[in-house]
């Protein structure tokens, strides 16, 4: 059965004027910012590399500028990663949304079901539906490492730290929604770990390197690098990889108990980043 747990976003306004159009449902001599969501309903996975996010809009719909805070505020098992949203808000014409970014994440054990978000400025409300989704299986023949949490040497300021281990093994959205790029350019080694929820047989890892028409594996892919499993605290190397030209690379060995795994980039084909698309982990 699904719950509903209001996630309440309080937003106050300081008009300067009154007596403005409103937003939908809002009173419209009392508040002139029209409120909006995208999506308009938000998925999410309790993984710690498997967040979400939605766009909050605000935007003036009367004829003076005027100063927005929002505040924000989560109960139940949604958390959001901000507490604070202000902004101000010119009374242009046609009127112009001022949008900001509102992450979304639950706990491993969150229970499937939809968490109303709610969002409320004195006048106008609006309410974002977010679903929290079964965990995906991880069984023999599942992705291990999907969603699970990722660490790394040093990650480049355009790049999440998660973008490899995201689900997404597509080069061509490797810049614009997924996969990974260090920050030292020119400096070697650089690492890339993924942790798994708890102990597991791995056997095989799938390490998919850029390889896309514009950028492909051949001149800024990873040409050398080791692939290693940490068993018992310690890492050990179960693959050594030179002269890669691929996007994608199979490493299998004889299946070991480990809780992560590693990617430890040595040169690329243009000796400037390790750059990873995603990092899968299987039992064989």
């Amino acid at each position: 059965m699904k719950r509903q747990i209001g996630v309440v976003v309080l937003a106050t306004a300081v008009l300067g004027v009154a007596g403005a159009a409103a937003s939908t449902a809002a009173r419209p001599d009392r508040d002139p910012v029209r409120l909006s969501a995208t999506p308009e309903r938000v998925e999410v996975v309790g993984l710690p590399c498997l967040p979400s996010s939605f766009q909050l809009g605000l935007t003036n719909t009367s004829t003076a500028d005027l100063y927005a805070d929002a505040l924000l505020a989560a109960g139940g098992p949604v958390v959001l990663d901000r507490e604070l949203v202000s902004s101000w808000l010119p009374a242009w014409d046609p009127d112009h949304t001022v949008s900001a970014r509102v992450g979304v994440t639950v706990p491993r054990d969150a229970a499937p079901g939809v968490y109303d978000v709610r969002v409320t400025t004195d006048g106008a409300r609006l309410t974002v539906p977010v679903e929290v989704l079964p965990l995906p299986p991880k069984g023999p023949g599942d992705n291990l490492a999907l969603g699970e949490q990722a660490t790394a040497s040093s990650t480049h300021a355009n790049f999440d730290v998660c973008g490899a281990a995201d689900g997404n093994t597509d080069s061509e959205q490797w810049d614009t929604l997924t996969g990974w790029n260090d920050g030292t350019s020119g400096v070697f080694p650089d690492t890339y770990d993924v942790a798994m929820a708890a102990p597991a047989t791995v056997g095989r890892v799938e390490t998919w390197t850029l390889d896309s028409a514009r950028y492909p594996a051949a001149r800024y892919g990873l040409r050398d690098f080791d692939v290693q499993v940490r068993v018992d605290g310690g890492w050990q190397t179960v693959d050594e990889v030179r002269g890669n030209s691929a996007g994608r690379v199979t490493s299998t060995f004889p299946p070991v108990t480990a809780d992560a795994v590693r990617i430890v980039g040595l040169a690329s084909n243009n000796g400037d980043y390790s750059r990873l698309v995603e990092v899968e982990v299987f039992t064989s």
